[in-house]
């Protein structure tokens, strides 16, 4: 059985092909038209499918998939196996509920801060009671790096690199060192931060950027670029029986 777990974020659109509890691939989306939608539809013929999007996509996508598919649309009414005791429920991102459904489905008896990294970095932090109790956001690293440039008169708009120097010896390389080197630091605080306070913590780290950060990271964590897709797998199947 094939379900289609769609991930709508800031910066990309894609979508991870499950063939059973199985991802087999992931496709970038070039838009979130009907046409591309149908063709997905028409090459795997999916039973199921589920959307997790932090934009305003097309809606008319939602009727389509809900015709040819058992459709989720990931949401704060969405059944899951943690609660969200914090102040209002209905603002956690659809993206942060999937990452909770992850750590929740691989790592059941631990607590778990989750780092996602996409347009924004969020910090999620499930305690072994299956409580999602919230956690922080800070800006990403393409963010980081167009604001540099957007802010400022003369500074280059830098493409991200994972070989960044200590101490830089150009503008590029003083560029890199500040903001990627800068975000392995903010992460490490964190980590340290809730290692601290909570015991038998997991630290999961997951979104494209990985590539970039993971190997500058002092702490022990598990990468997994994929985790957001099998949390959205994990919630079709408790919504989409």
């Amino acid at each position: 059985m094939v379900t289609l777990c769609f991930d709508f974020g800031n910066t990309r659109k894609k979508v991870a092909v499950f063939h059973g509890p199985e991802m087999k691939e992931a496709v970038m989306l070039p838009d979130d038209s009907v046409a591309t939608i149908q063709s997905l539809i028409d090459r795997f013929k999916p039973a199921k499918s589920i959307l997790s999007s932090v934009i305003d996509h097309n809606p008319d996508i939602e009727t389509l998939l809900a015709v040819h598919t058992k459709f989720h649309k990931l949401s704060h009414l969405t059944k899951v196996a943690f609660t969200t005791p914090v102040g209002k429920p209905e603002t956690i991102g659809a993206d942060r509920l999937a990452l909770t459904a992850a750590a929740i489905h691989y790592y059941p008896t631990h607590n778990n801060l989750v780092i996602g990294m996409g347009s924004c970095i969020t910090y999620n932090f499930i305690n072994k009671y299956h409580e999602f109790v919230g956690g922080a956001i800070s800006p990403g690293l393409e963010m980081r790096l167009k604001s540099l440039n957007y802010y400022t008169a003369k500074l280059p708009l830098v493409k991200a690199d994972s070989n960044v120097p200590l101490m830089g010896y150009d503008t590029v390389t003083n560029i890199l060192s500040g903001v990627v080197l800068g975000m392995a630091k903010e992460m490490d605080g964190f980590i340290a931060a809730y290692k601290e306070k909570y015991r038998n913590i997991n630290v999961l780290l997951t979104g494209g950027d990985i590539v970039y950060l993971a190997s500058h990271l002092k702490n022990r964590i598990f990468a997994d670029p994929d985790l957001i897709f099998k949390g959205l797998y994990a919630t079709s199947e408790v919504n989409n029986p």
